[in-house]
Order: C-alpha cells, then structure tokens, then sequence
C-alpha cells in the first residue's frame, strides 16, 4: 500500500483510494447512527477507526491525528479557517434570535395571527414549504431561517417537528441546485465552465448548460414536488405516520391562547432583516472578491464569489440589532429576561453545533480515506453506454451518502461523469452531468451526516435521528422513480436516437409515473 504526504498535519497517512476498506469509517458511523441514534457516539465511532486506520494503527499518531484534524476546524494552513467559524458564530446568533422572539411573545403573537389567517394544518404545511421561493439563496440560510420562521405556527396547528424538518430538507439542497442565482448555482456554473473549455463544446454557454441540467434533475424538481402533494393530502408514509399522530394527540398549552404583548411586526422585521441583509452582504462580499481578482461585476458573478459565513454573521447580527430595537420601542424590556434569552439560545443551539463539529471532523477523516476516489473507480467504461446516466445518479448518491457532501461529490464525479461521456457518446454529455447533480443532492439529503441534513433537524428543533429516518422513505421513492427516469434518457437517446429534448421528456414523463405508482403502493400498504 502506498503512503501519500498530508502537509497540512505533517504526517504520512496509508492512500485507500484503491481498497474497500476506504469506506469503514463512514460506513460504520452510518450503520451506528441507524441502529442506536446516538449520533455523537456513532460519528465518534467513525472518526476514531478512520484514524486509526490512516496511521497505521500507530496509538501515539492516531491521538495527534485526531487532534490536528480537530484544530483544523478553527485554525489551518496559519490562519482561522473563518468559513466553519463563521458557520457556528451564526447558528449562536440565530438561536439568540429564535429566543428573544418567544420570550418575548413575538412567535406567541404571530403564532395567534397565523391562527386566524392560516386555517387549517394545509396551510401551515404549504406556508413553510412556500417559504424557499424566498429563501433559495442559500441551504444553511433555508433550513435555519424558515425554521425559525415557520415553527411557531406549524407547532400552533400540531405539525409534527419531523414533518417541518423533511420539508425544510427537501427544499433547500433540491431548491438551490435549480437556481443559477444561489450558492449552490454559482459554484456548479464554475464546474461546468471548465468541463465545456475542456471538451471544446460550444452548444451550450456555462449559463444554458446549467439551465437545461437543472431541467433533467429529476431527483430535485420531483422532491421538491411531493413537499408540496404531501403537504397539501397529508401523504404520510413510514414512520412519519406515527410522529404526524402523535402530534395530532398533543393538547394546546394554555399559554399558547393567552394574550401575549407581542407583536406581530416584531417577528416579520427581524427575520426580514435576516434575509434582505444576508443576500445584501452576500452580493457586496462577491463583488469584492471579483474586484480584487481584477474582473467586471455581473450578479451571477458575485454570488460565485460570495463568502456564505460572513454573509450569514451579518444578516444574523443585523436582525438582533432589529429584534432588541423593537422590544425596547414597546416597552418590553426587562433586562433580566433579555440576557436570559441570550443563554438560552446559547443552550439551545449547542447540541446541534457539536454534531456539526463531529460531523465536519468525520467528513475530514472520509476525504483522507479517499472514500470517494474508491467509489468513482467503481465506474467502469466496459458497462452499456444507454445506462451510464443511471450508473452516475446511483454512484454520485452512494458517494453523497458516505461522504455528506454534495459540493464535495460535484467536485469529484461531474468531471469524471464528463470524461465518461466525452468517451462513450458525447450526447450524453448533458444527462450525465445533470444526473451526477441529483444524485449528490440525493445522497446529501438523506445522509445522517450531512451539513444540510443536520441544519434542518436544528431549524426545526427535531430529535436529528428521528428526521432521518421519518424522509427516509420519501427520499429512496424518489431517488427509485429518479434512477428509472434516466435509464429511460439514456436508453431514448442511445437506443431510439431521440433528440435531447424528447428524450428528456420522456425521462420526466416516466419518473412521474413511478413516483406516483410507487408512492400509492406504499400508502396502500401503510
């Protein structure tokens, strides 16, 4: 086995890019979470045995290993490594916010307008599922800013916190990977730029590459479309059955119909605050990151360049700022209760951001595993050209899943789904990049370590286990329905000799129908 130089740690570490034992470690920190729901203990698990394993099994390096893979998370290569940083520094601050609006009665107060404008649980559901056309700028500032929004009035009308977490998910990866004006969209665009440059196609600008992907993202448009079916027919399915139920049992607090001093105003001018001035700083940040590199400003461009963290820290800041300004204008002040908030919301955020320290320090340890260079060797150019499309979505998720990053999954597999099929035939350039997307956004939505996964059970104060397993069978329904759906694109293109177009209809044609066949089955059945 060879040995590859890992400078940032001073220390040699075992290559496994060529063995099956890359996976262990994320595999056995999936199973652990799956079959104990003790999340901590299972990435620790994980962490633990990766590295052991890259240090050859050496106690002494495995502790400075560990330690330094840690540290790396605030402070790398001599400098603060202000993305992570940035990243908790924000989850604090919204859990400040979310406190100073319920202590003092903001979310009490739009809680009883929502009961007398939003009549029915439908409402409640469709409200926090509508809510990403407003917030797709960002998966982080999706998951935790409707959550923060939309809690209030889906626990007024009992919608269990599991049903709020799968429609935070399922909106806000599948959401921002659509849009060319997100994060998400900028950096793909970036990907997709060079791999035109590198294949000297000239059919398609960068940006109408992008358009037509996101067209053929079977898996994104299709979860993003059964948000809005089973908010709207309550279609629970697995366990979200009995979490929906045992929501419906819960009685109303009294408190919840007491006359509160809130304002309703209180609330919508904070959370406004947070989402103007977020998407204003991230536009500013951008546009001087490309003032510095010397290029012209366009919008697409900024957001390309965009730095989320401070951004986020801003828009958090900036929405406090508002939040004390309106309780001090009505008289609510009382500033035991204020700074008591503060802790609170402190307290209320510290479970969740030491899942996400595990879970960035698990992702560390898979990308020294080389977990997913393993995984994209398992493609092989001796398979029927008409499935490679499916082959891409189904690997691109396996990899999503273990590794719990879609960024770090596009990185990988769109430049190998690329040379794929400037090999095997070129007009399968475009479903083969587009199915490689939907297939690192399905693994990354329902994989237990997952940035965004992990976001969303905290926007939506959930138990983290129970909002994986509750979207499971959504997520696998969909991603069945998805992987038909480009077999059928592949096999029109390279059988049929459709055009792009109509096989590409006939690929969404065929995914609606296995969904829709799939999803009666398992309601039936429940």
């Amino acid at each position: 086995m060879t040995l590859i130089d890992y400078s940032h740690i001073s220390m040699t570490l075992f290559d496994y890019s060529d063995s099956i034992c890359s996976i262990v470690p994320a595999l056995l920190a999936l199973v652990l979470a799956i079959t104990t729901r003790r999340v901590i203990l299972s990435l620790s698990a994980g962490i633990i045995a990766g590295g052991v394993m890259l240090v050859g099994f050496h106690p002494v390096n495995t502790i400075t290993y560990l330690f330094n893979n840690f540290i790396s998370l605030a402070y790398k290569n001599a400098s603060f490594n202000w993305n992570t940083i940035n990243i908790v520094i924000f989850l604090l601050l919204l859990g400040i916010l979310t406190a100073l609006l319920s202590e003092f009665g903001s979310n009490q107060a739009f809680a009883n307008w929502a009961t007398k404008h939003i009549k029915s649980r439908r409402g409640a559901k469709l409200m926090a599922a509508s809510l990403v056309f407003i917030t797709f700028i960002d998966d982080y500032f999706h998951s935790l800013a409707v959550g923060a929004i939309a809690r209030p009035v889906t626990d007024k009308f009992r919608v269990s916190r599991a049903k709020l977490a799968y429609t935070l998910d399922s909106t806000a990866a599948p959401m921002c990977v659509l849009m060319p004006i997100s994060s998400w969209g900028a950096y793909i665009i970036t990907l997709i730029s060079g791999l035109l440059a590198s294949y000297a196609i000239t059919s398609y600008t960068p940006m109408g590459a992008f358009i037509v992907m996101s067209s053929m993202n079977y898996y994104a448009l299709f979860s993003i479309i059964v948000v809005f079916v089973v908010a709207y027919f309550s279609f629970d399915i697995g366990p979200m059955v009995r979490q929906e139920r045992e929501a419906m049992a819960k009685t109303e607090r009294k408190e919840e119909l007491e006359f509160t001093q809130g304002r309703v105003r209180n609330l919508i001018l904070p959370i406004v605050t947070l989402l103007l001035v977020t998407v204003a700083t991230m536009i500013i940040t951008g546009a001087i990151e490309l003032r510095e590199g010397g290029k012209e400003f366009t919008l697409l461009g900024a957001f390309e360049n965009t730095i989320v963290g401070i951004s986020l820290v801003v828009g958090g800041s900036c929405s406090i700022l508002v939040a004390t300004f309106c309780i001090i204008r009505d008289k609510l002040v009382d500033f035991h209760s204020y700074w008591k908030s503060w802790w609170l919301g402190i307290q209320s955020m510290s479970g969740a951001i030491l899942i996400l320290i595990f879970a960035w320090t698990i992702n560390n340890v898979v990308s020294d595993m080389k977990t997913g260079v393993y995984l994209s060797h398992l493609v092989s150019n001796s398979l029927p050209i008409a499935i490679i499309p499916a082959l891409l979505f189904l690997l691109s998720a396996i990899m999503a899943f273990c590794t719990g990053t879609s960024w770090g999954t596009f990185g990988i597999m769109l430049p190998i789904g690329a040379a794929i099929a400037a090999t095997a035939s070129m007009e399968l350039m475009i479903p083969c990049l587009s199915a490689v997307m939907a297939g690192a956004v399905c693994g990354d939505h329902c994989s237990p370590i997952s940035d965004t996964t992990i976001l969303s059970s905290t926007g939506a104060r959930c138990d983290h286990m129970v909002h994986v397993i509750t979207q499971l069978p959504y997520v696998i329904t969909v991603a069945f329905a998805s992987f038909i759906g480009y077999l059928t694109i592949g096999y029109a293109i390279i059988v049929t000799k459709s055009s792009l177009g109509m096989a590409s209809v006939f690929g969404f044609s065929t995914t609606a129908i296995v969904l829709l066949v799939a999803l009666l089955l398992i309601k039936k059945r429940d």
